[in-house]
């Protein structure tokens, strides 16, 4: 398979690591100093950039009927936009904000966990994420999903960051710590216990993995999918 990388950072040299030892082919790197390049030599593209670019780098791939799978955080008010353009090109388009296989389990638990505390109103819900301090978003999207995730499941109404507990909000504290890959907890606490759950990342190998796994999933298909898709969960 042939893969186009935009997004040529820490993580899409560890992708491009990761699709090498699994017999692919890099024919295209994209990075901030690329002023223009050829989407349609690659049978897939992988987008892990930043947020202003993300977008930009979707649509090409979607008009030029090259799949995309995107990792990057931080855009998604065109991200119903992006759909769209994926449905009428007949296009292939993966997105999540984590593709860690671990991470995507810890979706499904927190999940489970906030379906079993519905009615237990004597917890407070908080959540933490930690990364490193190049992660240019906060919280995470990773922190985001974990919280719609809850609000699904629960009578929490939205998120909030770095603010004090309430009724209707699930507080999220982010920190940026060097060289933390990333580290996600969800935290229900009472007067005489605590519940927690938590996913610790102890390098980028399981993000580059997943994707490189979703893009191969990826190919020949027809639609917007997510890791739900990919792993059959």
């Amino acid at each position: 398979m042939k893969i186009a990388l935009l997004g040529y950072g820490r993580m899409g040299k560890t992708i491009e690591q990761i699709a090498l030892q699994r017999g692919h082919t890099i024919v295209l790197k994209v990075d901030e100093n690329t002023e223009s390049y050829n989407i349609t030599t690659a049978d897939i593209a992988i987008d892990f950039s930043i947020p202003s670019v993300a977008f930009n780098n979707i649509s090409n791939c979607l008009n030029n009927n090259v799949p995309v799978v995107s990792g990057t955080t931080g855009w998604l008010d065109k991200f119903e936009t992006a759909k769209e353009l994926c449905h009428q090109k007949n296009g292939g388009f993966i997105y999540a904000s984590n593709y860690s296989l671990g991470v995507n389990i810890f979706f499904e638990l927190n999940e489970y966990l906030a379906k079993i505390m519905r009615n237990l109103k004597q917890y407070e819900i908080s959540m933490e994420e930690i990364h490193h301090t190049k992660k240019l978003d906060a919280p995470s999207g990773t922190a985001i999903t974990l919280a719609e995730g809850i609000i699904k499941n629960s009578d929490k109404e939205s998120w909030a960051l770095n603010v004090t507990n309430s009724n209707s909000e699930i507080p999220i504290v982010a920190k940026r710590i060097d060289d933390v890959p990333g580290t996600h907890s969800v935290e229900y606490k009472s007067d005489v216990d605590t519940i927690d759950i938590k996913h610790t990342a102890h390098s980028r190998d399981g993000f580059a993995l997943g994707a490189v796994i979703a893009a191969e999933w990826l190919v020949d298909k027809k639609g917007v999918f997510t890791m739900k898709d990919v792993l059959g969960i």
